[in-house]
């Protein structure tokens, strides 16, 4: 693996773990894609602070769930030039 993806890897922590003495290699990402760290913190965070269901609840915290759900789907948009 050249230097380039060795420090790509360290992003994902999962991919730190030995599997039989060797560095894991993942291949399956058509049925599980492994998740970078900043990815696994901002679902941790989500999930200690705001979990409620969207678009379908009227108390505080299914509203606030529901702004950080559109704000998502929003950045994902204009990152991808989406209409």
């Amino acid at each position: 693996m050249d230097a380039a993806m060795l420090e790509l890897a360290t992003d994902f922590p999962i991919l730190g773990r030995p599997v039989n003495g060797r560095r894991l290699a993942y291949l399956d990402n058509g049925a599980t894609t492994q998740k970078p760290t900043a990815v696994i913190e901002a679902e941790a965070r989500f999930y200690r602070e705001s979990n409620a269901n969207i678009h379908r609840g009227v108390h505080w915290l299914s509203q606030h769930a529901t702004e950080l759900y559109d704000g998502a789907r929003a950045a994902v948009q204009r990152f991808l030039n989406a209409a």
